[in-house]
């Protein structure tokens, strides 16, 4: 059978925009459908830009090894695209003597994980480089640092579309099935709506996960993990920024916790924290400063008053809710759901923007045989 494309990739993200690229460079026609009016308006939009070391994951899951593969494929990536970022390093920063220990694990589990030039430092070596820093003891990641996230995808989709393929804005997935030979028949919405065919199917519309996936004929409900909003805030820092590198206190459960940055325009940054919300609600409650306040003071005890302005709200597609262990990605292929010719991924949130590169890789690799 003579097929569309040979490969569709559903949602316009960092992760899709990265499976479009792998399979692109594996000389296959590909086609990103999107339902936004512009690429990276979802989850990818909305993030603190880190580029993650891999320090925290428990070694062997999908999070740590695509997470450390990923960052060691990003930092040439945008070099070669002359995307900017700022290979700045991270603190890791144990506000007490009670979280030393908590750090320490830290440590191990980064080692275990194969994460490079690690480095353990006292409370004084920490203020030595960061000054008026409150630190007992830190780690020191010199791989971690911060990207521009929305060049990264625009990078992404230039590869995709130099290799022939398309990414098409303003056309949301409707519905899927199966052909008896084998490959897709998918509907897309919007103005320029139509059916088309497609022998693969990669499913990365991060919030949408779920929704795509119950979309797909005889696709099984009980392999769709639940899905459930995290909504983090971010407060911006008026005045000058008090550090160079990002700082991180151990983090909550749940997620890694509220941690400062220095954007590429020289701001501070305090965010995320964690909550759980049942709508896409993305509002900034300024209220909510005075809570900053506190958390942040743990780490930088000189935080002015009434500094602190709203800036922006993320939602993560999490597969937890609260006081449920963090899950690791989901990335199902035939033996999970039955089909040949189809990768859904479910749960890609954090540290799935540093893993892209990784996680297109491996999606790739997966349906190399089908």
């Amino acid at each position: 059978m003579t097929f569309d494309f040979d490969a569709t990739v559903v949602g316009a993200g960092a992760v899709g925009l990265a499976c479009g690229r792998a399979l692109s460079k594996r000389g296959l026609s590909v086609l990103v459908l999107e339902k936004e009016p512009h690429i990276g308006q979802g989850v990818s939009s909305r993030n603190s830009e880190v580029i993650h070391a891999g320090l925290y994951y428990p070694t062997g899951s999908l999070k740590a090894r695509l997470c450390v593969e990923g960052r060691r494929l990003l930092y040439p990536f945008l070099d070669s695209h002359k995307v900017d970022y700022r290979k700045c390093g991270k603190l890791v920063v144990a506000t007490n003597e009670a979280e030393v220990p908590r750090i320490e694990a830290i440590f191990d589990q980064s080692v275990a994980n194969g994460v490079e030039g690690l480095e353990h430092l006292t409370g004084a070596q920490a203020r030595a480089l960061e000054p008026g820093l409150n630190a007992h003891g830190a780690i020191l990641s010199p791989e971690s640092g911060l990207f521009a996230s929305h060049d990264y995808m625009l990078a992404l989709q230039g590869e995709i579309e130099d290799a022939g393929g398309s990414v098409v804005v303003s056309t949301p997935f409707e519905r899927a099935e199966a052909l008896p030979g084998g490959g897709w028949s998918i509907v897309a919405g919007g103005e320029g709506g139509a059916t088309l065919t497609s022998r693969l199917l990669v499913t990365a519309p991060g919030l949408g996960a779920q929704d795509v996936a119950g979309r797909i004929e005889g696709y099984p409900a009980d392999r769709i993990p639940v899905g459930h909003l995290g909504k983090g805030i971010y407060f911006r820092l008026t005045g000058p920024a008090p550090f160079e590198r990002l700082v991180y206190p151990p983090p909550i459960p749940g997620a890694l916790g509220t941690h400062y940055r220095k954007d590429l325009g020289g701001q501070g940054v305090f965010g995320p924290d964690l909550s759980y919300v049942e709508t896409e609600d993305y509002s900034v409650d300024p209220a909510k400063a005075a809570e900053f306040e506190g958390y942040i003071r743990r780490f930088w005890p000189g935080l002015p008053e009434g500094r602190l302005t709203p800036d922006y709200a993320g939602i993560r597609p999490k597969l937890h809710g609260p006081g449920e262990a963090q899950p690791d990605f989901q990335i199902r292929g035939r033996e999970d759901h039955g089909f040949d010719g189809l990768v859904a991924l479910f749960g890609i949130e954090s540290p799935g923007l540093t893993s892209s590169l990784a996680i297109g890789e491996a999606v790739a690799d997966m349906l190399a045989h089908d």
